[in-house]
């Protein structure tokens, strides 16, 4: 199925989630080529106009419906698909972002076929995009990061 981004002339900037409530992260399964049956991370483009947590928010809220709070970047990721003819088909630039889950439970989109909160360890086991566990452990660090200075400056106020 072809789409504006099959075929780009430039590379899409895309942003994902990776959305902690109660020591688990919150997975979805993709419905659709080019990562159809694969489990990632919630997230989508961003838009003309957009900052990065902006299009993070929405993409979240677009996908499961869920409200989050994100706290920093957990690294990038670039996928360049190419065709049998080796011309690229996709190209995408991600910034994966650490988050907090702040309300809702998820309700899927057409985009996604199933959703799970997991514990972390439980990732090697499901069948996902490429380097998603990495990216799951760097954003739990960052969280873990956030939540220790939070605490600091907690103590250093009174």
């Amino acid at each position: 199925m072809a789409d504006a981004r099959t075929y780009p002339t430039r590379p899409f900037l895309a942003v994902s989630a990776a959305i902690l409530r109660d020591g688990q992260v919150l997975l979805v399964r993709r419905a659709r080529l080019p990562a159809d049956g694969l489990f990632s991370l919630p997230g989508g483009a961003v838009e003309v106009g957009e900052t990065l947590t902006e299009a993070l928010k929405r993409e979240v809220r677009e996908e499961t419906s869920l409200e989050i709070e994100p706290v920093a970047l957990a690294g990038y990721r670039e996928v360049v698909g190419r065709d049998a003819d080796d011309k690229v088909e996709r190209h995408f630039v991600i910034l994966p972002f650490a988050a907090r889950w702040v309300s809702g439970e998820p309700l899927l989109n057409e985009e996604l076929s199933e959703w799970r909160w997991v514990n972390p360890d439980e990732i090697a086991g499901l069948p996902t995009t490429p380097g998603l566990a990495a990216i799951v452990a760097t954003a739990l660090e960052r969280l873990r990061e956030a939540a220790e200075l939070q605490v600091r400056e907690v103590k250093a106020c009174g």
